[in-house]
């Protein structure tokens, strides 16, 4: 079981996250707004020193408006 945020495809889920932010024209502060935390924890998701749980997960792709299993798919070999 892989339990590290270094791992490659962890790494191009969190890539697609922050894709997906700024294509939408959020900043760090504004996507922490949203999701009600604040902005270090989105800063953090990013710089890969933080990992999502499952739920966090969803809710995050939720106020990106994007669907959580076509980040889900990036793990499938």
């Amino acid at each position: 079981m892989i339990k590290s945020t270094n791992h490659q495809d962890y790494q191009k889920l969190i890539a697609w996250l922050k894709k997906a932010r700024l294509d939408r024209g959020l900043t760090v502060r504004q996507l922490g707004e949203l999701l009600d935390e604040p902005f270090q924890f989105v800063s953090k998701v990013e710089k890969g020193q933080r990992n999502l749980s499952v739920h966090e997960y969803v809710q995050y792709c939720d106020t990106l408006d994007i669907e959580p299993l076509i980040g889900l798919k990036m793990f499938k070999s």
